[in-house]
């Protein structure tokens, strides 16, 4: 990058685009609408993309050579809910999409999706809420101990069915997304709509400064990754690396924090490529980019799905720093800025 002025503009292109995103309600298996809008964003910036079967987006970034490919991942789907049972006084219970955890669905506005297209608004509320009435509010949160109370006049099983409320609709949680003036992003589903925002940015960065990558890049938008099979397709022609762009982990015993690009050595499905995770350390270190290596302990990626799908590649993973994940997400713009770079040098940087 030239000049500090571009990464700012490019830095605040992506946040604007993430905070675009993450407006869009996506739980597994509900992408119609994220993925209408990634579609039309990059057409808007000369990519070829399409829609896969599955639902995700496929994008060709241009470059040049094409036997020696590199595909980049970022997933679009997020965390949410489902409804399981309507109960006797019209509540919803819940079964978890993906790896939504009920501590921190308790008391978030949420969106009940029915499968005419009606959408009602609601709570997930511990059953009982009110602490004048509950001696036994230190009752550990499961989902058989928070429900969805609709934000309608119900209060028997027949009347939230009357609304069109069945099994199976989808319910999507508030993201509650806020920028601070120091440059904080704070908000659910970070992980990974924050990086889907990278690879726009990416994508405008080749169109407006007329980049060039020596290899040609692919992208894939995914819409399964927090259930595990997002990425099981089989890459295109000529690709020999992937990298899955997620987010970074940030917590006790690692290194990164949200300023920074995390470089994942070993995740829970083994170490990444050696050769690829030390070319990303090289260039950082050369580029003067922000970044940690960290192992993250609990932690799978689209990345492992690809090499299930049988892929002969090479693979890594970076990301943002994000503090919280599966909860109330934070990150920084100085994350979003170094994950940027590391991507825009590895692949200009080539020798």
């Amino acid at each position: 990058m030239e000049n500090n002025k571009k990464q700012e503009m490019y830095t605040e292109y992506i946040v604007e685009q993430a905070k675009n995103l993450l407006a869009i309600d996506s739980p597994t298996g509900y992408s119609r609408q994220v993925t209408d809008y990634l579609l039309k964003e990059l057409s808007a910036l000369g990519a070829e993309a399409y829609r896969t079967q599955k639902g995700g987006v496929w994008a060709c970034f241009g470059g040049g050579d094409a036997d020696d490919a590199i595909l980049l991942q970022s997933h679009c789907d997020t965390l949410g809910g489902m409804v399981r049972q309507i109960k006797a006084d019209g509540r919803l219970k819940l079964t978890a999409v993906g790896g939504m955890r009920a501590e921190n669905a308790e008391a978030e506005h949420c969106r009940i999706v029915t499968k005419s297209g009606i959408i009602y608004e609601g709570t997930c509320q511990l059953i009982n809420a009110s602490v004048h009435v509950n001696d036994d509010y230190a009752v550990k949160r499961t989902w058989d101990a928070v429900e969805v109370v609709i934000d309608e006049p119900v209060s028997t099983k027949e009347e939230a069915a009357a609304l069109g409320i069945a099994n199976g609709d989808y319910v999507c949680f508030e993201p509650r997304t806020r920028i601070t003036q120091s440059g904080y992003i704070k908000s659910r589903f970070l992980d990974d709509k924050l990086s889907a925002a990278i690879l726009l940015g990416y994508a405008k960065y080749i169109k407006e400064e007329n980049a060039a990558p020596k290899r040609r890049v692919y992208a894939h938008f995914t819409v399964f990754e927090e259930v595990g099979h997002g990425a099981s397709l089989r890459c295109p022609e000529g690709v020999t690396e992937v990298w899955a762009v997620d987010m970074g982990c940030v917590g006790e015993g690692l290194e990164c924090t949200e300023r920074q690009v995390s470089i994942c050595a070993k995740d829970s499905g083994g170490p990444y490529s050696y050769e690829v995770v030390s070319r990303m350390i090289e260039v950082a270190k050369r580029s003067g980019i922000d970044f940690a290596v960290d192992v993250y302990p609990h932690y799978s990626s689209d990345v492992s799905a690809t090499l299930k799908a049988g892929n002969d590649v090479r693979f890594g993973l970076i990301g943002p720093g994000v503090y919280a994940s599966h909860g109330y997400e934070r990150s920084h713009k100085d994350g979003v800025r170094n994950t940027f770079e590391l991507i825009c040098r590895y692949l200009e940087d080539e020798e």
